[in-house]
């Protein structure tokens, strides 16, 4: 059954000082991935809502916007096709016209490949179709992007909008997870439920599309049973009831002990402050997490910030950090000396082993005025401009 979630329509553009670091601290968190655990494991972790939604958080998108989508995927897409041959990932599309060009991107990969064109070109098209005309919800798809490797695998992420709810909707497909391109397929559909629609992927619209198919004239009219809802609302801040505090305090609790439960694990880290352990950790979870762990995907907020300040400003002096340290814990690795990668895998189990016993408190919103009025040390960046610190008398000042 899918899975559904609210994503609020969000208007503007990702600035180029983010744009930057996203691809580069993305195009890390994937070679990290497919280091440990495959090709094929990145596929599948893009075909997961959650789990998506959690990387464009770790990369200092707003928590809970339609944006994301459309940043995380340009983001990969500048970071991983130059580097295609290498890490055997390539993507194809995207927004708008960008999405035309996958049937031609598609072909050239394959001469270079040898995968069969034609089969990705046909399966590209026919995702497009059925969640744009075969599922009619009331949302134009908008972006299509299409990400295959080099075994065969493919993910398709795309996603619609709808101006009257001030909605969007995205769409998870993976090759290996459905049978029929016309029965059920979709990993996740990402999207609040608008009632009444037109479904014809559902498996029990079969009678329905052999209707259709003998000309029948009734009106194929199909309502989606009762589903789980994963509701991003629509207010901007990041609230308590957003994230999972018992996850969140043991990642702090992890970053600022000074007594950890694996000191000798962080030694490998030496020179990172609590800060950047703070995101490590969270970019650490990212990559070796289970599938549970991003119920709760606005935790990982707690990382980076967010463009629009939201739960603070983008701190570029920690992101930089974050992403020097895995970018040379990868490198290292690659020619035998894996201490330093495996001292930030271990960072996600051993947040995980503080978790058990961990108590949260009621201190989410002191958390959050702490980053802020912090912000302007880390240098702390919005759309809006630069974090400056708190004058006297000010009520707590970003900008």
């Amino acid at each position: 059954m899918p899975s559904y979630a609210d994503l609020p329509l969000h208007y503007g553009h990702v600035p180029p000082w983010l744009a930057q670091r996203m691809s580069l601290l993305g195009g890390a968190i994937t070679e990290a991935i497919i280091m440990d655990y495959g090709r094929a494991e990145f596929l599948r972790r893009m075909s997961d809502p959650c789990w998506f939604q959690a990387l464009g958080c770790v990369l200092g998108m707003d928590w809970h916007s339609s944006g994301i989508t459309t940043s995380v995927m340009g983001a990969l897409k500048k970071a991983l096709n130059p580097r295609a041959a290498e890490l055997g990932i390539y993507i194809c599309g995207g927004k708008g016209k960008h999405s035309k060009q996958t049937p031609n991107e598609l072909a050239l990969i394959a001469d270079k490949t040898g995968l069969p064109g034609d089969q990705l070109i046909y399966s590209s098209k026919l995702t497009a179709k059925v969640d744009n005309t075969a599922i009619q919800d009331g949302f134009q798809l908008y972006l299509h992007s299409f990400l295959l490797s080099t075994d065969g695998d493919w993910t398709v992420v795309q996603q619609g909008m709808n101006d009257a709810s001030g909605m969007a909707r995205r769409y998870h497909w993976h090759s290996s997870a459905f049978q029929s391109f016309t029965e059920a397929p979709h990993t996740y559909i990402y999207g609040q439920n608008q009632g009444l629609i037109l479904n014809l992927t559902d498996i029990a619209a079969a009678d329905t599309k052999s209707g259709i198919l003998e000309l029948v004239k009734e009106k194929p009219v199909h309502l989606l049973p009762e589903i789980r809802n994963l509701v991003m609302p629509n207010h901007h801040e990041l609230r308590a009831e957003n994230v999972n505090l018992k996850r969140l305090g043991s990642v702090l609790a992890l970053a600022y002990d000074t007594k950890p439960a694996d000191f000798e694990s962080l030694l490998m880290l030496e020179g990172v402050g609590p800060r950047t352990l703070q995101s490590l950790t969270l970019v650490s979870e990212v990559i070796h997490g289970t599938p549970s762990r991003f119920e709760d995907p606005a935790r990982f907020s707690f990382a980076h910030g967010g463009k629009d300040g939201h739960p603070f400003p983008v701190p570029l002096k920690i992101y930089d950090e974050t992403i020097s340290t895995l970018k040379d814990a990868l490198y290292k690795a690659k020619i035998g000396a894996s201490e330093k990668k495996d001292a930030i895998n271990k960072l996600s189990q051993m947040a995980a082993s503080i978790e058990k016993d961990f108590i949260p408190n009621t201190n989410f919103d002191k958390l959050i005025e702490e980053e802020r009025s912090n912000s302007w040390r880390h240098g702390g960046r919005t759309v809006f401009g630069n974090a400056r610190p708190p004058q006297e008398g000010d009520q707590l000042s970003l900008f």
